[in-house]
């Protein structure tokens, strides 16, 4: 059964809300308030500000040490999806999971199902802990908000690699060159051009991305090339790569 997606907490640009499919008691969105926003230094630095913000709601509310991100750049699960989230919207929108210790089901194990197949977070669950996390949103959001803004260097320098274990003909790994943890808005617009550049490869027509929990180490975006024409899911190779474990996803 799809619920209605709840909004939690909104900003200038960017709000966070329950999604209309709860993979888990941990299953947030961040979604672009209005599509017609140019994704500029402003609206990078907002979407740091709610993703924050939701990190440390969730570390409140459920204990929640790590997160995962999981977003697509121009293109949309299609068929059984496996791998990833249902489309929720046709403006930008990225999927954060919480994971903490002894979580009931994991983001992984739901997201190795067909869309068709997967149980969503029981609706009474979610009312259990929405409202604490709606307070903590607003209290974390509050106390971020009167932070410096991590803008940094509009582009700064990042680094492309292959993975040792790839998912796909067209897996690549996006890092701040720095290799230092945390990013900035300008890691940001720097991380958006590169994904653009990436769709722009021969056979691929739009990405599927995964930003595992970095812990004490530097962000790393998994971008996956999609196409609708593809032989193997790329998505569904990820999963089971030996990197990839419950703890990470």
């Amino acid at each position: 059964m799809n619920l209605s997606r709840r909004l939690l907490f909104a900003s200038a640009f960017w709000e966070v809300a329950r999604p209309r499919t709860a993979l888990n008691a941990g299953h947030l969105l961040i979604r672009l308030t209005n599509p017609a926003v140019a994704f500029d230094l402003r609206s990078a630095a907002d979407w740091l500000l709610c993703h924050n913000a939701a990190r440390q709601a969730l570390a409140d509310v459920l204990g929640a040490k790590r997160c995962t991100v999981v977003f697509a750049h121009q293109w949309h699960p299609i068929g059984a999806a496996i791998g990833e989230p249902e489309v929720e919207s046709s403006t930008p929108t990225f999927h954060v999971f919480g994971r903490w210790d002894g979580e009931p089901v994991t983001p992984g194990e739901q997201l190795r199902l067909p869309a068709q197949r997967r149980v969503p977070a029981p609706e009474d669950q979610l009312v259990e802990y929405d409202g604490g996390l709606r307070a903590a949103l607003r209290r974390s959001a509050l106390e971020r908000s009167s932070e410096p803004a991590l803008v940094g260097d509009a582009a700064p320098e990042l680094v492309a690699s292959q993975p040792r274990f790839k998912a796909g003909a067209h897996h690549t790994v996006l890092a701040p060159a720095s290799g230092e943890p945390g990013l900035t808005a300008g890691h940001l617009l720097a991380l958006a051009a590169s994904l653009q550049g990436l769709t722009e490869r021969r056979s691929v027509t739009g990405l599927s991305c995964v930003v595992p929990e970095p812990g004490s180490g530097p962000v790393e975006v998994h971008a996956m090339g999609r196409s609708a024409g593809e032989s193997v899911n790329p998505m569904q190779e990820f999963l089971d790569l030996p990197e990839v474990s419950q703890a990470l996803l």
